[in-house]
């Protein structure tokens, strides 16, 4: 019986040792981040190693200058974290994961890059730039080859609103030197992740993966090369962040790293009701809280639970990545309140903390400036309760982001802009609404719009009158804040005024396609109209580029009268500029005492975009539905 046993575990031991030379190595599927750098303040990195049966391996590292704090697993067994610390004496180069499982060993090739010289200085936007936003697949097709992509489905059909019209990276990169000549000093493209969903994916909101760009819209090569052109042209790239929600073609939704990574979906869980006041409202219930941050923004977009610390993580270091590797000046946060409010203000400190200049603009959608102002960094009113209420969760978390989308005055400049003069309505409601620049930290580092992907067309909100065009873009691009435009409204793009038709706000931009008939960059097919505005508008955004008071210069404004609306930029040592509008169908001849009283103003200027000396010694003759910009600068009397 002795030998019997001997012999079965002698068998036994020689299937094993079989069975162990030829098991398959462990099998890596995804390693996100899937490189990083060296010299980051943070010196630790977390690992999110994805495979199948992932979880039961070994892991240790080859390579000096890092080292495994831990290993993380959780209820997934696809899943494995691995937190590392990087020495701040690591150099550049090679490394190794050495990943066991079942005996066999995996060894997995990582790299640690250096950052390129000046990284963490970096400059970005502020009340100097002029931001453009555009919609890659809408904006010009420089790559045929790229239109449908094997495996991506969603195939290109220009004919459809909502289907994927064929515009990539290469159509941009085609596109800088009308953008630069233009005046424009950023570029704020909607998303170019994967979006590997099965129909209306070129708006690029439902990433299926967060470290790779969509191949319909070309290579991280190409997004790259994207930035480096731009910046040899003095623009910068603004990435589209979304860390609230993915595409439900994610495989995160078919295999989870942990349980609670993604809310519940519909139907166990309502979507959200996009209630954003309930975030701060010290009188709502924790229901209707929860409802909005944790509610799937739509039945496509799961949504992603913030509050857990190691997708917290992962969403933070996959930012960084992006703008390390590309060389990013900036990010446009979407449904900025929609996710948890402690990890809004991590992610954005973790952000300034490596960037400390990096331009950050989130999202929300709202048009109360209470709402807005509270998520701006430095608000003095944040935190406090109303009255006898409660103060909300969010209001225990101390704000970072820099600035907001200037939703409430987009807004109200466009009624102002339609409305008939009266003491409620017209300029007065303009007038009287930058009160409200009280309630923010600082108001000049909002991004004022006239208009995005989201939202009617400057042109039909305006009646389609060229005048009231020229207005709205002159307030926009002299006021104090950071001003951006949207692609085509220069040559007034046309859209549907409806609220909700979103795949039509979204034309594609002339003469990005072969056979146009009109092309906004050579020109050819423009109206008379079309052309007049863009060579107003050019003339308006260069002249900007060199004038200290609009980009950091104090507001003074007067009391509209008679259809006509005056303000001054000023700032001590540089030049002054006024803008004065006249909705009015006759011309207005406005006294210069009066703007005196409170500004000192010399007695002669020159009208910016008309070139024409004034003579400002008594009064300012303003033309009938018109604007006019005065420079006062060397030479001025």
């Amino acid at each position: 019986m002795k030998r019997l046993a001997q012999l079965c575990l002698g068998w036994l031991a020689v299937v094993m040792l079989h069975a162990s030379v030829h098991a398959a190595a462990p099998q890596i599927d995804a390693l996100e981040p899937p490189h990083w750098w060296i010299g980051f303040s943070e010196s630790r990195l977390q690992l999110l190693v994805y495979g199948p049966g992932i979880a039961k391996a070994r892991v240790s590292l080859a390579g000096p200058g890092w080292r495994l704090e831990r290993v993380e697993r959780t209820d997934s067994a696809n899943h494995l974290f691995l937190h590392l610390v990087i020495s701040a004496s690591a150099t550049p180069g090679p490394r190794e994961l050495i990943v066991t499982r079942d005996g066999v060993q995996r060894r997995q090739p990582y790299l640690l890059k250096a950052r390129e010289p000046g990284s963490a200085k970096r400059r970005g936007f502020d009340g100097r730039d002029v931001i453009l936003n555009l919609m890659p697949d809408r904006f010009a097709n420089g790559n045929t080859s790229n239109d449908n992509v094997p495996g991506m489905g969603d195939p290109a059909d220009r004919s459809a609103p909502g289907g994927r019209h064929g515009g990539d990276l290469q159509g941009v990169i085609d596109r800088l030197d009308y953008l630069s000549a233009m005046g424009f000093t950023a570029i704020w493209m909607t998303p170019v992740l994967e979006n590997r969903q099965t129909a209306y994916s070129y708006h690029g909101y439902a990433a299926t993966d967060l470290y790779r760009v969509d191949p319909r819209l070309g290579t991280l090569d190409d997004y790259k090369r994207l930035a480096a052109e731009a910046r040899r042209r003095g623009l910068g790239i603004i990435q589209d962040a979304v860390p609230n929600h993915i595409g439900d073609g994610h495989r995160w939704l078919r295999d989870p790293p942990s349980r609670d990574w993604i809310h519940p979906a519909p139907p166990q869980a309502p979507l959200t009701h996009h209630a954003r006041t309930s975030i701060r409202d010290g009188y709502a219930v924790q229901g209707d809280r929860d409802r909005f941050t944790r509610g799937w923004f739509a039945p496509s977009m799961p949504d992603l639970n913030t509050s857990n610390r190691l997708l917290a993580q992962y969403l933070e270091q996959a930012t960084v990545w992006w703008i390390e590797e590309v060389g990013l000046m900036g990010l446009r946060v979407d449904t900025w309140s929609y996710s948890d409010a402690g990890f809004l203000s991590r992610w954005a400190a973790r952000l300034r903390r490596e960037y400390p200049r990096l331009g950050i603009v989130g999202e929300e959608w709202s048009l109360n400036p209470v709402v807005v102002a509270a998520w701006q960094g430095g608000n003095p009113l944040f935190g406090k309760p109303l009255g006898r209420a409660a103060q909300s969760p969010a209001d225990t978390t101390r704000p970072t982001v820099p600035s907001l989308m200037d939703f409430p005055l987009h807004d109200t400049l466009r009624r102002a802009l339609v409305e008939p003069e009266s003491w409620g309505t017209g300029w007065v409601r303009l007038y009287e609404f930058m009160v409200n620049d009280r309630l923010y930290a600082d108001a000049s580092k909002l991004v004022l719009f006239d208009g995005n992907h989201d939202v009617p067309r400057l042109a039909p909100a305006l009646n389609h009158d060229p005048a009231l065009q020229k207005m709205a873009l002159a307030y926009l691009l002299t006021t104090r804040r950071i001003p951006q435009l949207y692609y085509g409204v220069e040559v007034m793009l046309d859209s549907p005024k409806t609220h909700d038709a979103f795949d039509l706000f979204r034309a594609d931009f002339p003469g990005g396609w072969p056979g146009d008939p009109v092309d906004a960059v050579s020109g050819k097919g423009l109206s008379a109209a079309q052309a007049d505005l863009q060579q107003w508008l050019r003339r308006l955004m260069i002249w900007r580029k060199s004038q200290a008071a609009i980009h950091r210069g104090e507001l003074t404004h007067f009391f509209p009268e008679d259809g006509s609306y005056v303000f001054v930029r000023h700032l001590p040592g540089a030049a002054p500029v006024l803008v004065a509008f006249n909705k009015a169908d006759q011309a207005r001849a406005l006294g210069m005492r009066r703007f005196r009283s409170a500004v000192s103003l010399p007695t002669h200027g020159t009208d910016v975009t008309t070139g024409e000396a004034l003579d400002l010694r008594s009064e300012l003759l303003l033309p009938p539905n018109g604007v006019r910009i005065i420079e006062f600068g060397k030479g001025s009397r």
